[in-house]
């Protein structure tokens, strides 16, 4: 797993049926549910906002919810910590004489070699995110967050994740003395990508924060004071910013992972509100904000 795509699979990271015909409006039939799991079986991160958790509470256990019922199947999770190793705890676990513990997983990087990728359903990208009302009250584009006076900018704090692509954007621009540098993967349990915007920068111990989109939407809406303000950022030469996320199931199940992208087809409109819900910027291939 590189470490942007644990990034990604971190601050946030598929049973046999054929689709159906036209006929079926979008319902199992009777021959086809035969072939069903009996259950939606996700693999999730227990704790892991705006992502999942066990309570229910993120965008995959929406998801979750929505899929089991266009299945007509109960949802279930089995549930991991999103570190290193997750899709070979989850996903591809499996203990001699009994069924994998989950047949899908409702959040990677598309083409993410480690599952079998689905079609993308959704593009976002890395975003500053900073209290209203203070020193980048201006700051409404990358570039703009470099123009700042040099008095500004001596004094200000930027967090972000080490091996990210923020830490890397950083750097390129001269502002390493700037960065204030947090561990992707902790070994405490309790750790969250969401707390770099609700503890440091809520707090004052940071002035700025630049992390995965959906975390950055999410948790900027999630502190009610101060306000905070997001900024998606656009890639540039030597830096990607957005990325495509789809969902990834076994290889070896070509009839579950056309199960799948059946679903994202048919529920898009409800997958792009789930998102919207949890104020997940997103972005097109240009990496321009869709409204």
């Amino acid at each position: 797993m590189s470490a942007l795509h644990s990034s990604i699979a971190r601050a946030m990271l598929h049973g046999l049926v054929v689709a159906c015909s036209a006929a079926c409006a979008g319902q199992v039939s009777a021959a086809d549910a035969s072939a069903l799991p009996s259950a939606l079986r996700v693999c999730i991160d227990p704790s892991n906002l705006p992502f999942s958790n066990t309570n229910g509470e993120g965008i995959e256990n929406k998801i979750a919810e929505l899929f089991g019922a266009k299945l007509g199947l109960k949802v279930e999770y089995y549930a991991f910590p999103q570190r290193m190793g997750f899709i070979r705890n989850t996903l591809r676990y499996k203990l001699p004489g009994e069924d994998y513990k989950c047949d899908v997983v409702l959040g990677i990087p598309a083409g993410y070699d480690q599952v079998s990728s689905t079609k993308p359903y959704y593009r976002s990208t890395y975003a500053l995110v900073y209290p209203k009302g203070k020193a980048l009250d201006r700051v409404r584009s990358g570039e703009d967050l470099f123009s700042v006076p040099n008095a500004t900018q001596k004094n200000l704090r930027v967090g972000v994740y080490d091996k990210s692509p923020a830490a890397t954007w950083l750097a390129k621009h001269g502002w390493e003395d700037q960065a204030k540098v947090y561990p992707m993967l902790s070994p405490n349990p309790e750790q969250y990508p969401g707390e770099i915007i609700e503890r440091d920068l809520a707090s004052g111990a940071i002035d700025a924060a630049i992390v995965w989109g959906p975390i950055a939407g999410f948790y900027a809406r999630r502190v009610k004071a101060p306000e905070l303000v997001v900024v998606p950022l656009k890639s540039e030469p030597g830096i990607r910013f957005d990325y495509e996320m789809a969902m990834g199931v076994r290889y070896g199940e070509p009839a579950w992972k056309a199960t799948i992208e059946k679903l994202i087809a048919d529920n898009q409109v409800a997958l792009t509100g789930i998102l919207r819900d949890y104020n997940v910027p997103l972005v097109d291939e240009r990496g321009e904000l869709v409204r």
